[in-house]
């Protein structure tokens, strides 16, 4: 941790931009939010937090919020009750050599504070290096975790490459567990990402457990392990998980404890008849005499 470049002091909230940097933590839990603001309200603040001064500042922020994001939240909540109060917050002013050193100490400060969920420690990963802070995402495990074992830093890698392909699909992605996203990354390594994208479209807007729920199913199967056979000019590669067609028709294979069933999606999904002409088909096919 960088030492103080000036003794503590008592800065106004309004001059502190508190996204300056990607945070490692996206919701703050209410209760306890609720429960620091009576602290402060009560007590005073205890820890102080860490900001550093903007090379480019724009009206009205002067600094950039390192760590302490609970702590300046509840005082700016506290200000929106009683304006003439709390107007101010104690604050270390740090020099870090840079944001990715800044980084760092943040991810370091909420790590012994209050854990971020597994999909936050890997969508910050994710963001830091979409944003150019580091040229890779292992070189942005290296640098934000640089005390994390080899096993952890993979466990890191595998989880960001699911917020990597899944942001925005899952609805309340904060209530993955790390176990839920390695076991995504291994299927999204073994080809299922356009079949996740589609079911996890399927179930837009719905609870986490319905959606889990929706992909367990092609999971388990991709935890299997079965063979993929190629594509030939003649044929499609096997097994055949998904078919879109022009018409506005999208077929997805799912498996299930009896055997196999297949999803019918799309405009023309809705059209009357289409089960019957199907089915039609499949007797066609199964029953052809030679």
């Amino acid at each position: 941790m960088p030492q103080p470049a000036d003794p503590l002091q008592q800065i106004e909230i309004h001059t502190i931009r508190a996204d300056a940097l990607p945070r490692d933590r996206t919701t703050l839990d209410p209760a306890a939010l609720a429960e620091l603001q009576s602290s402060i309200a009560t007590s005073g603040l205890r820890q102080p937090i860490e900001v550093w001064r903007l090379s480019t500042p724009q009206v009205p922020h002067e600094y950039g919020l390192i760590s302490g994001l609970r702590r300046l939240t509840a005082h700016v909540n506290l200000n929106a009750l009683r304006p003439t109060a709390y107007q101010t917050i104690p604050a270390f002013l740090r020099q870090p050599a840079d944001i990715p050193a800044a980084l760092a100490a943040m991810i370091a400060e909420n790590e012994v504070r209050a854990d971020p969920s597994p999909w936050d420690k890997a969508r910050i990963l994710t963001e830091v290096v979409a944003e150019g802070h580091f040229p890779t995402l292992d070189a942005a495990v290296a640098a934000l975790h640089p005390n994390a074992t080899r096993q952890k830093r993979a466990r890191l890698r595998a989880c960001a490459s699911v917020v990597e392909e899944l942001e925005g699909l899952i609805t309340t992605p904060d209530l993955m567990t790390e176990r839920h996203l390695l076991r995504l990354s291994t299927a999204l390594r073994g080809g299922f990402t356009d079949l996740f994208h589609e079911i996890l479209r399927e179930q837009r807007g719905q609870g986490f457990q319905t959606q889990w729920s929706a992909l367990l199913a092609t999971l388990l199967e991709a935890e299997k392990g079965e063979e993929e056979i190629e594509a030939t000019p003649t044929r499609a590669a096997r097994p055949r998980r998904m078919l879109h067609l022009k018409q506005g028709l999208t077929i997805r294979r799912e498996e299930c404890p009896t055997g196999y069933l297949l999803r019918f999606s799309g405009p023309e999904a809705k059209r009357r008849g289409l089960m019957d002409d199907v089915m039609d088909l499949v007797e066609r096919q199964f029953q052809q005499t030679t």
